[in-house]
């Protein structure tokens, strides 16, 4: 596949892999077992692996042997953060909606919009939402996918455009390809044949690409949108392939609700009757669980995946994070998309997550920065079934790296480095992100895409969906 694609004004070009490159001087925050922090620290990549991690300086044979070398004095070194649970598709939809609970926002303007994409702006969705994801430090991104038109225009699919963006951009991607078969708009509904047929293409094509830096999974959209039939064929495809489960859960008590009502069963205990809840389960949102859904999905290892500011932004409610870590619960954080952010900021997520749980447990203490950012790291790898390749800065791990500049008024000074990463820091601190060893934001400037025009063309694009969907998008 080529590195350079495009429609006129937007084309993108990936940075090719350096042979080394040592990034020294910095506060090295391993997010190892133990926690390590080397201050100073550095790191030594050699093309898409860390090789070695040390306190203070790297020896002079390492620094005259790098192809380059990235000087993090006064910042912090740390691995990528995973977004575990976002749309990218909704970074057309940011701001329509505010003010409405989940259900209505569903209704009223994700799904009349959705049904409008063409091929351009499906790109062009796709490629803002990764660089706002790269900017907002994410290295790996989980994109929950559930727009399957036939793209007219150049013979691609929804989630082909979406993984060719990934290509582009150089983010590590895992399609959750999406689905539901029932009480869904009719243009979007799949029974289970086709979504085997249509996501076995996708994996085809795309699962593996580039080292295995894209993967595709399966992704039930929400558990009242899909029948127990559906599910079981789905459950079966994607235990075959080993490949993950990816689902909306207990997202709002009106949902809990409809499956009590309907079923007579609440949503873990669902799944599990399905045979779907086990260590490759990842569960988004999961607000309204009760203590026996808890204790379940400890039993079987499933991975929460903690959205807090979309839970506050569609007051869907506030998740038992601290009844799950005691019960040893995985838990991964993500942005949600930004049609219900209406940001993909990672590290607004992590001051949204500690804040969230201190003030709903009248508890200073509830949930410290530590702990906070092994969600975001060691848990996001858990949740995309990398455990053992990315989310700690070890030698061996991938090189998905994010250089944290704490030298501003906003974060100095810095007493304690993980808290300043939790509480202070924010996207415009971000001078560097590396993934797989390439540098795709180098000195704060994003090195694939002239972002201005890319900004500029999205704009234009979402302008022209909305006119054809007629949804105003002023009020």
């Amino acid at each position: 596949m080529s590195d350079l694609h495009g429609f006129d004004d937007v084309a993108v070009r990936r940075p090719e892999r350096p042979v080394s490159t040592l990034v020294r001087g910095g506060a090295v925050v391993t997010v190892d077992d133990s926690f390590t922090v080397h201050e100073p620290g550095w790191v030594l990549v050699e093309r898409d692996l860390i090789s070695a991690v040390g306190q203070g300086e790297p020896p002079s044979a390492v620094s005259a042997s790098v192809e380059r070398t990235i000087d993090a004095t006064g910042c912090a070194v740390m691995p990528g953060m995973v977004n575990a649970h976002t749309h990218l598709f909704q970074t057309f939809f940011r701001g329509l909606a505010d003010d409405r609970a989940l259900l209505d926002w569903l209704r009223d303007c994700i799904w009349p919009g959705a049904v409008h994409f063409d091929p351009e702006s499906a790109r062009l969705a796709a490629l803002v939402g990764m660089v706002e994801n790269l900017r907002g430090g994410a290295t790996s991104v989980l994109d929950h996918q559930y727009i399957h038109l036939d793209l007219v225009g150049n013979g691609i699919g929804f989630d082909d455009a979406v993984c060719r963006a990934a290509d582009e951009v150089g983010l590590r991607f895992l399609l959750g390809r999406g689905w539901a078969d029932r009480n869904y708009p009719p243009e979007l509904n799949e029974p289970a044949d086709v979504v085997v047929e249509r996501t076995t293409a996708v994996r085809a094509t795309w699962h593996g690409h580039d080292d295995d830096r894209i993967r595709v999974e399966l992704a039930p959209l929400i558990p009242w949108g899909c029948s127990n039939e559906a599910m079981r064929a789905t459950l079966d495809l994607a235990r075959g392939w080993g490949a993950g489960t990816h689902i909306h859960c207990a997202e709002t008590w009106a949902e809990v609700e409809m499956s009590l009502d309907e079923r007579d069963i609440r949503h873990a205990h669902w799944l599990d009757s399905l045979g779907g809840l086990g260590p490759d389960t990842q569960l988004a949102h999961s607000v309204w669980l009760d203590d026996s859904e808890l204790d379940l999905i400890a039993e079987r290892g499933a991975v929460v995946v903690h959205c807090p500011v979309s839970n506050m932004y569609l007051a869907s409610g506030v998740p038992r994070v601290l009844d799950m870590r005691a019960r040893g619960i995985p838990i991964a954080l993500a942005s949600d998309g930004p049609g219900s952010n209406n940001r993909q900021d990672l590290f607004e997520v992590l001051k949204a997550t500690a804040l969230l749980q201190k003030v709903h447990h009248l508890d200073p203490v509830a949930v410290q920065p530590e702990e906070v950012l092994t969600m975001a790291c060691r848990g996001g790898a858990r949740a995309l079934g990398l455990s053992d390749r990315i989310g700690v800065i070890e030698q061996g791990r991938k090189a998905d790296l994010l250089v944290v500049d704490l030298r501003t008024v906003f974060t100095a000074p810095v007493h304690r480095v993980p808290s300043a990463l939790v509480f202070t820091a924010s996207p415009a601190n971000l001078s560097h992100v590396l993934v797989d060893g390439r540098v795709l934001l180098d000195e704060g400037r994003v090195t694939m895409v002239d972002e201005r025009r890319l900004v500029a063309a999205a704009q234009a694009s979402a302008v022209r969906l909305f006119a054809r969907a007629g949804i105003t998008t002023s009020r």
